[in-house]
This record gives structure tokens, C-alpha cells and sequence, in this order.
């Protein structure tokens, strides 16, 4: 197996995964130069291509089976036997690529609570990636905005204790190299504040004074190309549109709600920080229109363009 070739995941069979995997590899102007390799159970998805009439160009693609049960099938809503399925493959892919087999992989979404009911202590494939790259980064590309994120999947009041100045720092020299490893520099890193208006000056919050200045002083004098911490407001609309700007939203939510509201139809989640390249769909499993044939293949086809090559400006 060429090591150039991208690994495919097919995410959880209850949801709208298998859809977009097949309605991109339908879209003919997506070609693999090196070919794919999808991780998951074949029989599942030919059936789910024919469901909705779907003729995936499949010339290119082999199939690897991670073993073990096959998805139960059960659609719309959090299954056990899906869960453990869709990990497996996911599992499967990362070991591949961590081989040197394949350089990147695309990963169609998974639903959190069906990894739970597998028993799964992960919180998605960011949290699972960590454990082999401690280092690894969750950032979300588009064509107008481009977002990272301190933190991901985890409780609010758990978000806002990393929002200290050595987990700050850190994370902004991180995420300098990761930038660097795929070619997308140079860009300017914008820090959001935490509290309205970055504080006001100590009088709406703290902890811009305390933990965010002094670590986006301590990596400007190191060298990294970073200024903030901005009103959260307002240093979405600074990065809009702005190739060469990456904004750092301290939580989940502090991010992703400007960047879906920009960029959601063909957004693109790249993990930075890693030896090869991992990206996915913007949106989850929408567990509401599977099996409807509705699903909205343009963020799985703009991941596997991104998962083809590194994600340079």
C-alpha cells in the first residue's frame, strides 16, 4: 500500500456519515491521486450508496475492515453497537497512519454518546488522537475564517481552568509549529479575552490581566507572531476574510459559534500537531435527517481535499 495514500472513516452508521462519505466520492470533481483506503465495513456502505442512488467512484478506493461486529444499523439515534463500529475503523485508520501506510485520514463524524454507551472513555477522535500526541491541536479551516481552539470537548467550568498562562503559552508554541509543519505560515495568531469587552481593564474579569497578556507577551518575546487578547466580540470580524489571521478561542463555543456561522457549509476540522494530517466534516452525526438522503456532502468533500494535501494559505 502506497504511503501516500488517505485513509476514510465512515463515522457512525446512525447518522448521516456513510451519506456524505458516499455522495463525496460521487462528486466527480474529487480525485485522489494516490487513491484511499476506507476503514470500515464494505457490504455497509455500498448498501447505504444504494439507499440513495448514490455511484461513488470507488476506482481508486480499496476497502479495510477493522474486524469485529458489524454497525447494528439503527438509525437516528445513539447506539452501542454503532459506536464501538465506527471506533474501530477510526482506530484502525489512525494505527495505518501512525505505520507510515497512509499520510492522512478523514474522518466522517461520530457521536460522542454512542461511544459512551460502547464503553469508550474518549470524548471524540481530538481526545483519542492526544493520547498519542499530547501536542495535538483541534483547528477549523474555511475560506474566510480560520479557528483554534485551547480547549474542545469538556464542561465549561473545566474549559475556563485551562485559561492559564503556562497552558496558554504552550498552547500558542504548539500551535506556531503545527502551523508550521503543514506550510500555513506566515499568519498573524489573534488571542480572544475571556470576559466582555477582554475585562474592561480589570473591571468585568480578571484573568486577561493575569493569565492571557502575560502569556501572549511571554510568546511575542519569544518570536511567535501573536497579539491579544482581543474583545471576543469583535476579533472574529478582525480575522474575517484574512488568509494570513488565525484567531485562539479559549473554549468550544467561544469558537465555533462565529466559524459555523461563517464557514459551516464547507468548513474543515484539521487536528494539527501530529506527523500526518487528520481532518473532518464541520458539522456532527445529524442523527435527525439520517436515512432521509438531505445530507450536505460539501464539509466531507472539502476534508478530503484538505486531507490530499497539507492545509497551506
Amino acid at each position: 500500500m502506497s504511503g501516500r495514500r488517505i485513509g476514510i472513516t465512515l463515522g457512525d452508521a446512525g447518522g448521516i456519515g456513510p451519506e456524505v462519505v458516499a455522495r463525496a466520492l460521487a462528486d466527480p470533481s474529487l480525485l485522489f491521486e494516490a487513491g484511499a483506503v476506507i476503514f470500515g465495513d464494505e457490504g455497509s456502505f455500498r448498501a447505504e450508496a444504494a439507499r440513495f442512488d448514490l455511484k461513488p467512484d470507488l476506482r481508486a478506493v480499496s476497502f479495510r475492515n477493522p474486524g469485529g461486529p458489524p454497525p447494528s444499523g439503527r438509525r437516528g439515534v445513539p447506539d452501542r453497537e454503532n459506536g464501538a463500529a465506527s471506533f474501530r475503523a477510526f482506530e484502525a485508520a489512525v494505527a495505518a497512519a501512525r505505520a507510515g501506510e497512509i499520510r492522512a485520514v478523514a474522518t466522517a463524524p461520530v457521536s460522542k454518546a454512542s461511544w459512551g454507551l460502547a464503553g469508550l472513555p474518549w470524548r471524540g477522535h481530538t481526545d483519542y488522537l492526544a493520547g498519542f500526541f499530547p501536542g495535538a491541536i483541534m483547528t477549523f479551516w474555511s475560506e474566510t475564517l480560520t479557528v483554534a481552539l485551547l480547549s474542545h470537548h469538556l464542561p465549561l467550568r473545566e474549559a475556563l481552568a485551562r485559561v492559564t498562562k503556562a497552558e496558554i503559552v504552550r498552547f500558542l508554541r504548539a500551535l506556531a509549529a503545527g502551523l508550521a509543519a503543514v506550510g500555513a505560515e506566515p499568519v498573524e495568531i489573534l488571542v480572544a479575552g475571556l470576559n466582555p469587552h477582554a475585562g474592561e481593564g480589570g473591571l468585568l474579569g480578571r484573568e486577561e490581566a493575569e493569565e492571557i497578556e502575560p502569556a501572549v507577551r511571554e510568546a511575542r518575546e519569544a518570536g511567535l507572531p501573536v497579539t491579544g487578547p482581543f474583545p471576543p466580540d469583535i476579533v472574529f470580524r478582525s480575522a474575517l476574510g484574512r488568509p494570513d489571521r488565525i484567531v485562539v478561542a479559549l473554549y468550544h463555543d467561544q469558537g465555533l459559534i462565529p466559524f459555523k456561522l461563517e464557514g459551516f457549509a464547507a468548513g474543515v476540522n484539521v487536528t494539527l500537531g501530529m506527523p500526518f494530517v487528520r481532518t473532518s466534516p464541520d458539522h456532527g452525526t445529524a442523527f435527525d435527517i439520517s436515512g432521509e438522503g438531505r445530507a450536505d456532502p460539501r464539509s466531507m468533500i472539502a476534508a478530503l481535499r484538505r486531507a490530499s494535501r497539507p492545509p497551506s494559505r
